[in-house]
């Protein structure tokens, strides 16, 4: 009689987790970004079991720089107007999942992944230039773009909460990889304004990147060249399977 009454309760619980288990498709709204201005969107779809696929896309418009402290310690300079500074971007990363456990797109999984981001970005400058009434200090508004490809690998946990809403959570990921970039700032300069910006530009300290200049009677260009690494991770999304 306890053997039929511990089957009678099993079986609903089997039978519901059956119907939880939903389609092979999900799309992804991940809220955690948002509090970094970051709109974020995955799709995810199954391929083999416990194997699948997803591509999602991140935009953050251009503005003030999140983590501004942490800019001004990896650019040690003091002639750029960090208040000033501006910084938008996008990134597209391909994923594929591996989860730990037999069922379709849920439970633990790690994730092997490439990102291609594309940062817009507008750092102000100092120099100075003598004029009637004196020395004065301006601003050179370097623009342009820097890109960046990378490799890493993320994990996380997908949650089937309903059958048709899942919440995914990643926990940490980190990936590595180049970047090169090109800021370009138009004006005319005098010999001294041009003298005063490129002293400028020798004493910003950028490592480990590759920072170069070029400055002239038309302005002046920035050339950057190095190694890129970032941290993904404590992220929800919510999700809608079907």
């Amino acid at each position: 009689m306890k053997k039929l009454l511990l089957v009678l309760l099993v079986l609903p619980v089997l039978a519901n987790s059956q119907k939880l288990i939903g389609g092979s498709n999900i799309l992804k709204w991940n809220v955690g970004s948002m509090a970094f201005r970051n709109y974020h969107f995955t799709y995810e779809r199954n391929l083999y079991k416990n194997v699948s696929l997803s591509i999602s896309y991140r935009n953050m418009p251009k503005g003030d720089v999140p983590f501004e402290s942490q800019l001004k310690n990896a650019i040690n300079s003091t002639d750029i107007n960090f208040d000033r500074f501006q910084m938008g971007n996008s990134a597209i990363t391909p994923e594929l999942r591996i989860y730990l456990s037999a069922r379709k797109m849920r439970g633990f999984y790690f994730a092997p992944y490439a990102r291609f981001a594309n940062f817009d970005v507008t750092a102000p400058v100092k120099y100075t230039s003598t004029t009637v009434i004196g020395t004065v200090t301006k601003e050179a508004d370097f623009s342009g773009k820097i890109t960046s490809t990378s490799g890493g690998l993320m994990i996380g946990y997908q949650f089937q909460l309903l059958k048709k809403l899942v919440l995914d959570f990643q926990i940490i990921g980190g990936h590595y990889g180049n970047s090169k970039g090109d800021l370009n700032f138009a004006a005319p300069l005098n010999a001294q304004e041009q003298q005063s910006l490129r002293d400028n530009l020798a004493k910003v300290q950028a490592d480990p990147f590759k920072f170069t200049y070029t400055v002239n009677s038309n302005g002046a260009i920035i050339n950057t060249d190095g190694p890129w690494a970032g941290i993904r991770g404590l992220n929800l999304g919510i999700g809608l399977r079907f």
